[in-house]
C-alpha cells in the first residue's frame, strides 16, 4: 500500500522539480531588431530634419547665418512670439482651419457615396469604375493642379467656355452676368477657395471611396439581409449598421484627411501663381512665404512650420485618445 501511494507522490514531486527549474522565457527581441532599420530610416529622414527646423525656429536666421558667415543669434521665443502676435498670422489660421474643415467634410461625403456605389456594382464594373476614380488619386498634385488652372484660364479654359455657352436669361438670373471672358477665378478669395476645394476634393475623395469599399467588404451580408427584412431603408442600414461597424475607418480617413488638408501646398501654389495674394494664404503656403520672400526669415518661417507641425500633432493625439476610450470599453 505505501508503494503505490508513494508513486504518485514521487511523480507529483518530480513534476514541481521540473516546473522549478523551467527557465524563463525571454521576451522575443527579433521584432524589435527587424524595426531597426526602418525606424533609422524615419529618424534620417524625418525626425533629423525636423530636429533642425526646431532648431532654426529659436534663432534669427538669413541668407549670411545659414551660408555660415555669421554666428546664429539666439532670439528664443521671439520668433513664437512674432508669429503669435500677428493678427495676418490669425486670418491665416482661420483660412487653414476653415478650409480644412471644408474639404474634409466634402471628401468623406463624397468618397463614403462612391465607396457605397462600388459596393453595390458586380466585381468587373466595381473595378473597372474604381479603377477610373483611382485615377485621380494617382496624379500627382503639381500635375493636376496644372490641368485644372487650365480648366478655369480665363481666356481659353473649358470651364469659362461652358459658361460662355449658358443661355444669356439664365446666366444673367443666376451669376449676373453673361460673357465670361476675361473672368479671373482665382482673384477673389471666394472663387479661388471654391477651385482649391474642388481640386483638393477631387484628388482625395478616391482614397477615402476604396477605403470604405475594402470595409464594407469586410462586413456580413446576412446583417443587411435581416436588416431589410425589417423593414429597414438604406439610410437607417448605414446609419445602425455600416457606420458603427466602420467607425474606425472612418475614424482614420478623417484625421488623414485633416493632416493632408491642413499641409496643401502644391495646389494652392500653383493655382495662385507664387505668393502675391496674401488674402488665400493657409499655414503652409505662409511659412513658405515668410521663409523664402525677400528678406528672408527662415527663423520665422521654421516657427510657423513648428506650429503647423504641433497642430497635427494634437490632431493625431486627440484621435488616439478617442480608439483607446473605445477599447477600453
Amino acid at each position: 500500500m505505501s508503494t503505490l501511494t508513494g508513486v504518485p507522490e514521487t511523480v507529483e514531486a518530480g513534476e514541481r522539480a521540473v516546473r522549478v527549474r523551467r527557465p524563463r522565457r525571454r521576451p522575443d527581441r527579433i521584432p524589435y531588431l527587424l524595426l531597426l532599420p526602418c525606424l533609422a530610416v524615419i529618424g534620417v529622414l524625418l525626425l533629423w530634419p525636423l530636429g533642425q527646423v526646431v532648431v532654426m525656429s529659436f534663432h534669427q536666421l538669413g541668407i549670411r547665418e545659414l551660408r555660415g558667415d555669421r554666428e546664429w543669434p539666439w532670439v528664443g521665443l521671439g520668433n513664437y512670439g512674432e508669429i503669435l502676435g500677428d493678427p495676418f498670422f490669425r486670418t491665416v489660421l482661420r483660412n487653414t482651419v476653415l478650409f480644412a474643415a471644408a474639404n474634409v467634410v466634402l471628401t468623406m461625403i463624397l468618397g463614403t457615396l462612391v465607396g457605397l456605389l462600388l459596393n453595390r456594382l458586380g466585381r468587373r464594373m466595381a473595378a473597372f469604375v474604381g479603377g477610373c476614380v483611382m485615377l485621380a488619386w494617382a496624379t500627382p498634385a503639381l500635375t493636376g493642379a496644372i490641368v485644372w488652372k487650365w480648366l478655369f484660364d480665363d481666356t481659353s479654359g473649358l470651364v469659362t467656355w461652358a459658361f460662355n455657352e449658358l443661355p444669356d436669361g439664365l446666366s444673367r438670373a443666376l451669376f449676373g452676368r453673361t460673357d465670361w471672358t476675361g473672368y479671373g477665378w482665382f482673384n477673389s478669395p471666394l472663387t479661388f477657395f471654391g477651385v482649391l476645394t474642388l481640386v483638393v476634393v477631387w484628388h482625395s475623395f478616391p482614397f477615402v471611396a476604396v477605403s470604405v469599399l475594402a470595409g464594407l467588404r469586410s462586413v456580413p451580408g446576412e446583417l443587411y439581409e435581416a436588416a431589410r427584412a425589417d423593414g429597414a431603408g438604406s439610410w437607417r442600414i448605414f446609419w445602425k449598421i455600416t457606420f458603427p461597424l466602420l467607425r474606425p475607418v472612418f475614424g482614420v480617413l478623417v484625421v488623414l484627411s485633416t493632416i493632408w488638408d491642413f499641409k496643401v501646398f502644391t495646389q494652392q501654389f500653383v493655382l495662385a501663381g507664387g505668393t502675391q495674394d496674401r488674402s488665400t494664404f493657409m499655414l503652409a503656403i505662409y511659412s513658405y512665404a515668410v521663409a523664402f520672400s525677400p528678406p528672408p526669415k527662415y527663423g520665422v518661417g521654421s516657427a510657423i512650420a513648428v506650429i503647423l507641425t504641433v497642430i497635427l500633432l494634437v490632431v493625431t493625439a486627440i484621435y488616439v485618445r478617442m480608439v483607446l476610450r473605445q477599447e477600453e470599453s
